[in-house]
């Protein structure tokens, strides 16, 4: 029986080797048919459209900046001086080197250049000036502008401002403290991480500027794309912040709970002058004169916690055992010195004795002390003088104004970035200070639109490729890893299948039901080969027997000749035995 089953997994095997040889030997076929028709060709570079400047002109009087060629003689590169702490030598303050180029970093537009921030951990200054100033007096106002971080941004910022248009801002260098009317941009460091809408005011009854902060401002994006930020203020005193054309803020330049502080400041203020008067009793409670002395019976020293008088020791518990002992399975550490460690002790680890009882000196457990008072406090009682808490009164604001029309700024004379930033390649581009809402999306779709696609492809194709799965194996590559194992597997597969429908397990497994029949078939030529020859041994055996044959038979020729001469002999006898 084990020869048979032997040969019938061998039947197995080889029909399941011819008939996967036949199909690795088609597929290898059809792949190299393939590549001669047709060779792999290394995957294309990404192409880039060359950039064009936006053709169309803008309205007049509105600012557009594209870097191209011309940029030197409309930006300048601020060498201002600040002085040091007690009258010290000067120093250059902005000392960051401002380039125009092309990204570096996921590029969009070929010969796209923008202006790139050089230098890591260093003030950076650099400013335009507007052919005329801009005058935002009841009309709408739109800045837009570019931002991509190559490096991105650990600590810094890549906001813009708006300069205000007065005398000296022809004549001084640009720095920090050249007055400007709005601040906007992306700034990050630390836990900040905001797009800076800033309003520096003037108090029309003091002429002290006030910088007005939004309040919730959205937050930075941080990726190395280009990303465009738009501010747009409205003549009915509203706002918007845009980040890639989406919406990210809106609201009201007159609402006081968007800015901090508000445009227009409070009515009253508390009065400076005002003094707490000496007979002012703020005190709520005092203590209490009628217990001003510590009861004769009040114990501060009885304890928190006492032993249960109630307590029993249980009845199984065995005082004589431990319930911690060293650990017997612990070893000394090879590295254990004991003149620099000291000797060394074995950790301790609960008594395994100890498991169903308690062990070691038993003690009643602890309750509360129904006797104890704690440390001795005087009570306290309402104070009858107590007037409440004191505030200085309310007078009006001697600088309150009314500020209905926050929107109308002063007069803008130039735009500048005025930086301090720990990452470089900082990128600046498609700058736009204007009135034109439709304007401004039109340059955004012609530029921003249009690059942007191309970086997300540059961007997609350097991502680490994700390592596709193994194809599963075939047939033949199991096959040929366990011969023997793969084909019993397969067979207890068919039959536990075949069991329940015949007809689905060969559909389901044709290859294994060829290969079962091929070694039915083989068996049954086996078995009736083996009865055959029995059928034919048996016959042999019941047929009668043949006598031997006889000389004469067997050569019957000498047979003839023999006998005729010992006729002849015996003829002769005869004569001579009648003679005598």
């Amino acid at each position: 029986m084990r020869g048979i089953t032997a040969y019938s997994l061998y039947v197995l095997a080889l029909s399941l080797a011819v008939q996967q040889s036949a199909v690795v030997a088609q597929e290898l076929e059809i792949e190299e048919t393939f590549a001669e028709d047709e060779p792999a060709a290394p995957q294309a570079a990404i192409a880039h459209p060359v950039f064009e400047p936006y053709a169309e002109k803008v309205s007049p009087g509105a600012f557009f900046e594209q870097f191209t060629d011309g940029w030197r003689e409309r930006w300048k590169a601020s060498n201002a001086k600040k002085e040091t702490p007690a009258g010290g030598d000067e120093e250059f303050s902005y000392i960051g080197r401002w380039s125009v180029e092309e990204p570096k970093v996921y590029r969009g537009l070929s010969g796209d250049k923008g202006l790139v921030v050089k230098d890591k951990a260093a003030h950076h200054a650099i400013s335009a000036k507007f052919a005329e100033p801009i005058d935002n007096t009841d009309n709408t106002l739109v800045v837009q502008y570019e931002v991509k971080l190559q490096n991105g941004l650990d600590c810094g910022g890549a906001y813009l401002k708006l300069l205000t248009d007065e005398a000296n801002l022809h004549e001084e260098e640009f720095s920090d403290k050249t007055s400007y009317q709005i601040m906007f941009g992306p700034d990050r460091c630390g836990s900040t991480n905001k797009v800076h809408f800033i309003v520096r005011r003037k108090s029309p009854i003091t002429g002290e500027y006030e910088e007005k902060h939004l309040i919730g401002a959205p937050h930075m994006i941080t990726d190395k794309l280009t990303n465009l930020y738009t501010l747009i203020v409205k003549p009915d005193q509203t706002y918007e912040i845009r980040i890639n054309g989406d919406i990210k803020k809106y609201g009201s330049l007159i609402d006081s709970q968007d800015f901090d502080p508000a445009f227009e400041p409070p009515t009253t203020i508390p009065d400076p002058d005002d003094v707490k008067p000496e007979d002012w009793v703020d005190l709520e409670t005092i203590p209490d004169p009628d217990q001003a002395v510590k009861p004769e019976d009040w114990d501060e020293d009885a304890p928190l916690l006492i032993p249960d008088p109630d307590a029993v020791k249980p009845d199984d518990w065995d005082e004589s055992i431990e319930e911690y002992i060293p650990d017997p399975e612990a070893e000394k550490p090879d590295d254990w010195d004991d003149e620099e460690d000291g000797e060394w002790i074995a950790p301790v680890v609960p008594n395994p004795e100890c498991e169903d009882h308690g062990c070691g000196p038993w003690e009643a457990p602890l309750v509360d002390n129904p006797e104890y008072k704690g440390k001795w406090v005087q009570p306290k009682i309402p104070n009858p003088e107590y007037k409440g808490p004191w505030a200085p009164r309310d007078i009006p604001n001697p600088d309150y104004y009314e500020d209905k029309t926050p929107s109308n700024l002063e007069p803008i004379g130039a735009i500048g970035f005025e930086l301090w930033t720990m990452s470089n390649e900082i990128l600046f581009d498609n700058i736009y200070v204007g009135h034109s809402i439709e304007e401004a999306e039109k340059i955004g779709n012609a530029t921003y639109s249009e690059k942007v696609i191309y970086e997300i492809k540059e961007e997609e194709s350097s991502r680490p490729k994700v390592a596709e799965p193994d194809a599963p194996k075939s047939m033949w590559e199991l096959f040929k890893a366990d011969p023997i194992n793969y084909s019993l597997y397969q067979s207890e597969l068919f039959f536990t299948f075949f069991k329940r429908d015949p007809v689905f397990a060969v559909k389901q497994y044709p290859e294994t039901a060829a290969a079962l029949g091929a070694v039915f078939v083989t068996i049954l030529a086996l078995v009736f080969g083996s009865i055959l020859s029995l059928v034919g041994a048996s016959k042999k055996a019941s047929a009668p027997a043949t006598p031997a044959p006889t000389p004469a038979a067997a050569k019957p020729a000498e047979e003839v000749e023999g006998s005729s001469s010992s006729a002849a002999g015996e003829t002769e006898a005869k004569k001579r035995s009648a003679k005598n």
